[in-house]
């Protein structure tokens, strides 16, 4: 991993890695009423077929050092990711604002699906594997991850830039 110190200009260290993958490990709850001024909303911004840029808000998981998330593949970030995976998840924190640069792998293995299907309900989102195995459904999701079945994604990183929110603060790039 290289990492470059972003805050060098104000005399501030560099952020460490571990410190921001335990802030992601202690969880950032994302119904409202809970974290940052009234939640923490992650968004996600996927490339359009003519390169701009769409971003939208979703719900997601940091789960075994990654980020995780669900949408329906016929929704425009579905139909994006199947053309390009690349993408960024960005989220602020009370302690931190993250980005992270990577691209989306769509996740099929049912033992996987079965585990992110349960931490997702274990924080308050009552979904449950399909009958296919290899996707969620639910009575319910947020409206723009249209119908489901919804796939999951993980992001495999390519690159994270942090902004410390707190004392001492800091800013920090790593290339993994």
């Amino acid at each position: 991993m290289d990492t470059v110190n972003l805050a060098t200009l104000y005399d501030l260290p560099a952020m460490d890695w571990a410190a921001v993958g335990a802030g992601l490990e202690a969880g950032f709850a994302q119904a409202p009423g809970q974290g940052g001024p009234d939640r923490h909303t992650c968004w996600l911004t996927t490339l359009n077929a003519d390169g701009s840029p769409h971003v939208t808000a979703l719900g997601a998981l940091w789960v075994d050092g990654a980020f995780w998330f669900e949408t329906g593949e016929t929704t425009r970030k579905g139909r994006n990711l199947a053309r390009d995976p690349r993408c960024a998840l960005s989220l602020a924190t009370h302690d931190f604002d993250l980005t992270v640069n990577g691209s989306a792998v769509h996740v099929t293995d049912p033992e996987t699906v079965a585990r992110l299907a349960a931490a997702w309900a274990e924080g308050g989102w009552p979904c449950r594997v399909d009958d296919s195995g290899t996707a969620l459904t639910a009575e319910f999701s947020a409206p723009s991850a249209g119908t489901p079945p919804w796939a999951i994604y993980r992001i495999d990183a390519t690159s994270a830039t942090a902004l410390g929110t707190v004392e001492p603060g800091g800013a920090t790039r790593w290339t993994f």
